[in-house]
Parts: C-alpha cells; structure tokens; sequence
C-alpha cells in the first residue's frame, strides 16, 4: 500500500451518541475495514474517534459514522482529515 493512499482523521460526533453503544459500533467497522486509532466518549456529550488508514476505507467508515448504530441519532460531524501517524496497529475504544 503507497503511503500516498493513507490517511488520517480526527472525527467528533454530535448527537445521541453515548450510552447507546455507538463506540462499539465504531470499533467493529473499523475492525471490518482493517482501520486503527480509537474512540472515546467526551464530557460534553460528544464522540470523539481518531482512525487511520487506507484512503477509500477511512472515507467509507467516516460515512458509516454519520449512520451510527441503530439506538443512536448523530446531529453532525465535524472532520478533521490528517497526516497518518503510524502508532496504532487496531483500533480501541479510549476510557
């Protein structure tokens, strides 16, 4: 894989997103599209995800993302996109 295709991004997601296992679901559809980075609840009621990799597979997951599973409602997204910085080999949800 070219460097060229990797990517980074930094997502925070708005809405109802905790408590209704939205950081589960980010972790499986990473793990299904062989992305890394992680996930964590923030004290302000937002998601916060970090993910990286594959070019199309990161922009296909940001998209899975603004879904989210089936209890939650996302209000918005706000995306970051980065230089990848190669530290993570999976993907975790962050305490």
């Amino acid at each position: 894989m070219a460097s060229e295709s990797l990517i980074r991004a930094r997502v925070w997601v708005t809405g109802r997103v905790q408590g209704v296992a939205y950081r589960a679901f980010a972790q499986q559809a990473a793990g299904r599209k062989g992305l890394s980075g992680g996930v964590r609840n923030l004290e302000d009621g937002r998601v916060e995800v970090d993910v990286e990799g594959e070019r199309r597979a990161v922009e296909a997951f940001v998209e899975l993302l603004r879904a989210g599973p089936p209890m939650a409602q996302v209000d918005g997204l706000r995306v970051e996109w980065d230089t990848p910085t190669g530290r993570r080999t999976d993907f975790r949800i962050w305490y």
